[in-house]
């Protein structure tokens, strides 16, 4: 069984910062890619950020050296986060964590991110 629960989305201001967390449930296996996505009403859901096996990240070019993608492993806790900064308009969407594990896909529900002044 795995389940995903993302926390931490909200309201803020342009040129703030949010830190999203994931919380998975279930083993992450070497080889297994997990990440976030973005989408907005009307539009396909995008990818924002993910981490590869050896640790290696990758971020769309619209968040580039704006967000962070990191991930923790505490007592078989695993938790993703996305560090969020510089904040704009374009960011608000509806953030998803996503884990694909040996050909499966797996989501969380969601967290709203609105970006308005």
């Amino acid at each position: 069984q795995v389940t995903l629960v993302e926390s931490g989305g909200g309201l803020v201001q342009p040129g703030g910062s949010l830190n999203l967390s994931c919380a998975v449930s279930g083993t992450i296996f070497r080889g297994n890619t997990i990440g976030w996505y973005r989408q907005t009403p009307g539009k396909q859901r995008e990818l924002v950020a993910d981490l590869r096996s050896g640790g290696s990240t990758n971020y769309a070019n619209s968040v580039k050296g704006r967000f962070t993608i990191t991930f923790s492993r505490d007592n078989a806790k695993n938790t993703v986060y996305l560090q969020m900064n510089s904040l704009k308009p374009e960011d608000t969407a509806v953030y998803y964590c996503c884990l694909v594990r040996f050909g499966n896909t797996y989501w969380g529900q969601g967290t709203q991110v609105t970006v308005s002044s």
